[in-house]
Parts: C-alpha cells; sequence; structure tokens
C-alpha cells in the first residue's frame, strides 16, 4: 500500500490526511453531538437528524443571498449571524416535531425510528419542492477562503481550521450546558430516574421538549459549518447520518467525551484510508472495526455509569 512513496511524501501526505481528517471530525463532532443529547439523553431514534442539519445549512445560504443582495457592505459577518438563525429555526421545528410526534413514542424505539424516517422523507421533498433538486453552494466571505502554508509540501485551509474552531467553541458549549447548568442538571436527573425526577418538581415534558430541541438546534449549526466544505442539497444529509450513528454508538450513548474520541478515531481511520483505498472500501474497513470492537464491548468506548 505504501510502495513508491519515499518517507518525505508519506509524512506529507499523512500530514494533508490527517487534517482533512479533522475537518471531517469537526462535522461529526458537530452532528453527533446533537445525536447524543437526543438518542444518548432521551433514546430517541432521530433519523431525520440529517435534515435537520441541512435546513441549517438552507437557513445559512438564504442568509448569504439576503447579505449580498441587501447588505453586502456586511456580508463578511454574515455566517455568524446565519449560525444563530440556522441554531433557532432548526431548533424550533424540533420544539414543533416533538410537541406533534416524539412525545407520543416514548420508550417505544422503533416506533421513533419508522416515524422519523418518513419525516426525514417528508423534509426531503419539502427542501426539493422548495430548494429544487439541484445541489446549491454558499458564498464563503473573503477571509475565510484560501489557505495557510505550514511547509512546502502542506497547506491547510482556513475554512478547515475556521470549522474546527467552531466545533471546539460548540463542543465546550454544549459541555457547559450538560454538566454546568440547571437543564443539564435535570436531563441528566430524568435519564438516570425518570419518575423520581419528576416526584422532586421537574418538568419532564417540557425538559423531553426542549432537549430534543436543542439537539436539532446543534444539528442546524453542523449545516451551517457543512456549507463551509460541500455543497448543500435535499438528501446530502443522509449521507452523514449513517456514520453520526456509529460515532454516537462506539462512544458510548450519552457520553459526551467517548462521543468527541470516536468521532476523531473514526474521522483519522477514514481520512488515512481513503487516500490509499477507494473510499467505499475505506468506510467498510471502518465499519468493520467498529463492530469488531462493540462484539467485545458492546457499552461502547466511555460507558456512563449508572446506578440500577
Amino acid at each position: 500500500m505504501f510502495d513508491g512513496y519515499t518517507s518525505s511524501e508519506l509524512v506529507a501526505i499523512f500530514a494533508m490526511q490527517g487534517f482533512a481528517g479533522l475537518i471531517l471530525f469537526s462535522v461529526f463532532v458537530l452532528m453527533a453531538l446533537g445525536l447524543a443529547i437526543i438518542f444518548g439523553q432521551m433514546g430517541v431514534i432521530n433519523m431525520a437528524h440529517g435534515e435537520f442539519m441541512i435546513l441549517g445549512a438552507y437557513v445559512t445560504y438564504l442568509t448569504s443571498i439576503v447579505f449580498a443582495d441587501y447588505a453586502p457592505a456586511l456580508f463578511g459577518i454574515y455566517f455568524f449571524i446565519a449560525m444563530i438563525l440556522a441554531f433557532i429555526v432548526s431548533g424550533a421545528l424540533g420544539l414543533l416535531v416533538e410537541w406533534a410526534m416524539i412525545r407520543h413514542l416514548y420508550r417505544r424505539p422503533l416506533d421513533t425510528l419508522l416515524a422519523t424516517w418518513g419525516l426525514s422523507l417528508i423534509l426531503q421533498q419539502v427542501y426539493r419542492s422548495v430548494f429544487g433538486a439541484r445541489e446549491v453552494g454558499v458564498t464563503i466571505p473573503d477571509w475565510i477562503m484560501g489557505s495557510l502554508p505550514l511547509t512546502d509540501f502542506i497547506e491547510v485551509p482556513i475554512n478547515g481550521v475556521f470549522v474546527m474552531v467552531l466545533a471546539i467553541s460548540i463542543s465546550l458549549a454544549v459541555y457547559f450546558m450538560m454538566f454546568r447548568s440547571a437543564w443539564g442538571k435535570q436531563v441528566r436527573a430524568i435519564n438516570q430516574n425518570r419518575v423520581m425526577a419528576s416526584a422532586t418538581g421537574i418538568n419532564t415534558e417540557w425538559t423531553d421538549r426542549l432537549t430534543f430541541g436543542i439537539g436539532c438546534g446543534v444539528a442546524g449549526v453542523a449545516g451551517s459549518a457543512f456549507t463551509m466544505i460541500g455543497s448543500t442539497g435535499p438528501t446530502a444529509g443522509q449521507l452523514y447520518i449513517v456514520d453520526t450513528f456509529l460515532v454516537v454508538v462506539f462512544g458510548g450513548a450519552g457520553s459526551l467525551v467517548g462521543t468527541i474520541a470516536s468521532a476523531l478515531s473514526i474521522s483519522q481511520a477514514q481520512s488515512v484510508m481513503e487516500f490509499f483505498l477507494s473510499g467505499s472500501m475505506a468506510k467498510v474497513l471502518t465499519l468493520l472495526t467498529v463492530v469488531g470492537i462493540l462484539m467485545v464491548r458492546p457499552q461502547g468506548l466511555f460507558a456512563l455509569k449508572l446506578r440500577k
């Protein structure tokens, strides 16, 4: 596999693919954090999570058009406003979906899987009807364009660095929300013992709704980041949903640290193998490795310890 490459070329290849893996890791983390909140904390299998991500991408696309047409002088900062709007719009749709559908399906994981899969198909058709079947590209501000030369052989794109900084920032925000806020304490209390949490005065219904909305809102922010590195289409979210579930399950459902560690290991493995092998073969080998590890450790890399 490494025949024909010099040692310096291999170092450059691994460095470049390692950075490409970090960009993929950033997208995985942003998507998996929202899914870890919904699936890990609530036990809801949300197959429409990718469509919430694409909703955030389309919000970013519309925001870029509005700023380009009506406020070109402020176009350089539109992306920060787009991220806030993506979180609000995706989160609001998540609140509506939880109230209208998900709340009737708790403790019925297969039903939530089928219902959210149907929701994903509906949202895909809505996007196709509103924005068209073709993919759309978002115009990136000039200050995010270009690359940073590290050596004579290695350059890193500025938009990739921005996405990684965004992923780190969102990860820290989710950590403080889960472990340093009143909402996070309520979510963890409900996860451990729903009946006792309700008995202590916690509004479990509203907490569930807010948790689902925040998870969908984080997916919307992931969609904003996705526009930096890929085109937006009605079915683009389905390209990442399987990998995202794999990240959450492999890291340990409900564990934020496990989610981040799992996203890093899977993204780096896929990125390096895709250079020397085909993309499909890299995914197959990654999947086989993860399945083999889960057969030995089914609870994932970092399992939460709960009192029974």
